[in-house]
């Protein structure tokens, strides 16, 4: 049972990875303190601690975040995800999958956070936000082609130590085109769909 709160500390129920944890923490604890030193979720990593590295980047409510720069009791009701979420029990998530096979890591402390950005980085691109690398950044032209440089600029917020590029950039264009086939293959079967609707 969580202690009881005091003038500087808070009860706080997190959504963590689909499951809910209550807590009672400091003011001043982040989010990745919290996910390490409170419910034992030691995969997102401390860097440096100042949101510069990216190495505990995780996903709230679908998007990126330094947890290092997030307070526990602001990510009260949002849903969050860390990388002990991502695979489907033995199966891997396509990004995780990518960087395994393309070896996207060498001492893997910062592979967390550059997966977990990656999965947003591959949703910011299918939904058209444009980049800092976007040639064409009008809502019309739709998302630009992901490129080497688009996703190295997408990615620049997380730091490898051993120098991992090459690797990384190739297992996030592996991941997102395995993300655009499926998108195609899930718009072909609502079409069928809304067609054998249509004729019956």
């Amino acid at each position: 049972m969580a202690p009881a709160p005091s003038p500087t500390s808070s009860a706080v129920t997190l959504n963590i990875n689909g499951e809910k944890h209550q807590l009672t923490v400091d003011h001043r604890t982040t989010l990745l303190d919290a996910l390490r030193e409170r419910l034992d979720l030691t995969g997102t990593k401390k860097g440096c601690d100042q949101g510069q590295c990216g190495a505990c980047t995780v996903l709230v409510d679908g998007r990126r975040a330094v947890s290092c720069l997030n307070l526990a009791v602001a990510a009260e009701g949002r849903e969050i995800t860390t990388i002990e979420g991502m695979a489907e029990g033995d199966r891997l998530h396509p990004v995780q999958q990518a960087f395994l096979d393309l070896d996207g890591y060498q001492c893997g402390y910062c592979t967390p956070g550059q997966i977990c950005s990656a999965i947003a980085v591959i949703e910011e691109h299918a939904a058209g936000w444009p980049s800092a690398a976007t040639e064409d950044v009008r809502p019309e032209a739709g998302p630009p082609p992901l490129t080497p440089d688009e996703i190295r600029e997408r990615m620049s917020g997380n730091l490898c130590r051993c120098g991992a590029y090459v690797s990384i950039v190739q297992a996030v264009n592996r991941a997102a085109e395995a993300h655009q086939t499926a998108a195609r293959d899930d718009d072909r079967a609502d079409q069928d769909e809304t067609t054998e609707e249509t004729a019956a």
